[in-house]
């Protein structure tokens, strides 16, 4: 089979189209005829490295998340899961399985039934993203542990960059979850992307007294914000959070150094969590994929252009044009079509 694999950290072109044997899953795994391959900023930067030109061995198929439909099951894994269209997440995490490649071994456990409602670009589309927006809408005081309808009634959301990946599925999911929602942006495009994926309020940091226009929406201040540049924005985060309000920081903003305002931070009892999807704990990243599964079949959550997230496909064989992609700061979901 066809596969994508890289066996020393660097650039995207240290990524090699090969041919791979296809291999039967072993105990507690799964093996799925992968459709497409979702690339996102982990991918990219666990491909990097700390240290570029460091050996990978065995080598490594690149790729998290993805969607396909289960060709072979392994000892202890139910029958009935063969044949079924699914969507995976973490595939390569400490693992070399990753989805850019034909045919994927992935453990049981993480791949999840995707209805046939659902196309493949969205079912490679909803790991990293949706399962890391979830649980940055579900660590503020007093929950909810759970979205879906009505859970967030009557609670603000301030999603920040908005018509980034997670920032667009913690839109969708907010708006799900009956949350008023709003979002910051930079450019007219984006505000038009984070508009489509159902924002309510879509401010312009870069035009707008973006604290003020906060504060008029929402007098009493924000009850969740999902951050993805706590550096940059610790300052506006503050002044805008409410009593008992959670920042849920997800992205390292370039490295740079993070200072939160104490004090403020003291009087709101403010929480800042932070959130890397890997070593979410187990209990809250099974609610994440129940919930996530749920809004699919409802019909909630999309992908495309008019849900704010433009697609951008490659084929496998261009697999390091897509990494390079995302790495650029592609705005949309970069898949790679590995079948079909």
């Amino acid at each position: 089979m066809r596969a994508i694999t890289y066996r020393k950290t660097g650039d995207p072109d240290v990524l090699d189209l090969v041919d791979k044997p296809v291999t039967d899953p072993g105990p507690g795994e799964v093996r799925v005829r992968i459709h497409r391959s979702g690339v996102n900023p982990t991918d990219w930067k666990s491909r990097r490295g700390a240290a570029p030109g460091t050996e990978v061995e065995p080598a490594q198929v690149p790729d998290q998340d993805g969607s396909g439909v289960v060709d072979a099951v392994g000892e202890g894994v139910e029958a009935a899961l063969l044949g079924l269209r699914v969507w995976i997440f973490e595939s390569a995490y400490q693992r070399p399985e990753g989805t850019a490649q034909e045919f994927a071994l992935v453990p049981a456990h993480q791949v999840v039934v995707l209805p046939d409602s659902a196309s493949f670009d969205l079912g490679a589309s909803l790991g990293v993203p949706f399962l890391t927006a979830h649980r940055c809408l579900t660590v503020t005081e007093h929950g909810p542990q759970r979205l879906g309808p009505g859970t967030l009634q009557g609670r603000t959301v301030l999603v920040s960059g908005g018509a980034g990946a997670v920032g667009n599925a913690a839109i969708q999911l907010a708006r799900w979850s009956d949350a008023t929602v709003l979002t910051t942006i930079s450019s007219p495009r984006k505000a038009q992307l984070a508009a489509a994926a159902g924002a309510d309020h879509v401010l312009d940091y870069t035009t707008q007294d973006v604290a003020r226009e906060i504060r008029g929406i929402a007098p009493h201040g924000v009850d969740t914000i999902v951050e993805v540049a706590a550096a940059a924005n610790a300052e506006l985060d503050g002044q805008v959070l409410a009593q008992g309000g959670s920042v849920a920081v997800y992205a390292d903003d370039d490295k740079a150094p993070l200072s939160v305002p104490v004090r403020p931070m003291m009087q709101l009892n403010a929480r800042w969590q932070f959130v890397l999807l890997y070593t979410v704990p187990t209990a809250a990243k099974l609610r994440a994929v129940e919930d996530v599964s749920a809004a699919v079949l409802d019909g909630a959550v999309r992908c495309g252009d008019d849900a704010g997230l433009p697609l951008h496909h490659f084929p496998l064989e261009r697999a390091a044009e897509a990494h390079a992609a995302v790495e650029g700061g592609a705005v949309g979901k970069v898949l790679i079509d590995v079948t079909g």
